[in-house]
């Protein structure tokens, strides 16, 4: 089995985020980046189905030559090989787009995506995969096994939980329960330096959207202590301040 992993560069949820240029740019100084949480998720439950000589996995990324140390540890966990297309990724159809004709090139049997991604969470690239290669697509799966030419998903569903059986190629895009994280050990870390890890020039693909400002959230208020035997100025505030009731 050939399995394809999408994998993004986002900043540790420690980050203090902060914007350039009036707002229009995100300031990438002094922010550590780290592998997309669901991608590892992924990239976990990938080299499971590969262990035992069963497949191989190749991890693929959109992004610059500063993502490749993000790139060398999904090689440490234990993809088999990866590709860089050498392009900065400005919005989920520019990378579902290029990562698309690479796939469409390579016949791959399972591509997997996280669910979305912490920094935008989009949710998109999944399903527009699954769109521009012509093959099925699930979204947000819980649970992934293989069972001869198929796979049996589970994902969640109001009230319950729903259970698939799809046909090889597919795109999933994973969420917890999939697989645990993967800790890259000495052997992997020590074997990722040799990997190969091929840089490929993006596909030129029409622009359909364009980020024109950034803003942070309000930053919180004081909080207003309201002693616990005066119930009526606790009422009062909560119609005329918070207004939640």
């Amino acid at each position: 089995m050939k399995i394809l992993v999408c994998i993004s560069n986002v900043p540790d949820t420690t980050t203090k985020i902060t914007f350039t240029d009036n707002n229009t740019q995100f300031n990438t100084a002094g922010v550590q980046f780290i592998l997309n949480p669901y991608d590892e998720i992924a990239l976990a439950r990938a080299v499971e189905l590969a262990e035992g000589g069963k497949g191989t996995v190749t991890v693929i990324n959109v992004g610059e030559v500063s993502t490749e140390p993000t790139i060398r540890k999904a090689l440490a966990i234990g993809a088999d090989d990866a590709v860089r297309v050498n392009a900065k990724a400005h919005d989920a159809y520019f990378v579902a787009y290029q990562i698309a004709q690479y796939a469409k090139a390579n016949n791959f049997d399972l591509i997997l995506t996280g669910r979305e991604s912490i920094d935008y969470n989009g949710s998109k690239v999944a399903g527009m995969l699954g769109e521009f290669l012509d093959i099925p697509s699930v979204s947000i799966i819980k649970k992934l096994d293989v069972d001869g030419s198929n796979a049996i998903v589970e994902r969640e569903i109001e009230g319950g939980k729903e259970v698939l059986t799809i046909p090889f190629p597919f795109v999933a895009g994973t969420a917890e329960g999939v697989a645990e994280w993967k800790i890259p050990n000495m052997r992997g870390i020590m074997s990722a330096r040799t990997k190969p890890l091929n840089v490929i020039e993006p596909v030129e693909v029409k622009t359909l959207s364009e980020i024109t400002g950034y803003e942070t959230p309000a930053p919180r208020g004081a909080v207003k202590l309201v002693p616990a035997d005066d119930v009526a100025k606790l009422i009062d505030l909560l119609h005329s301040e918070a207004r939640v009731i």
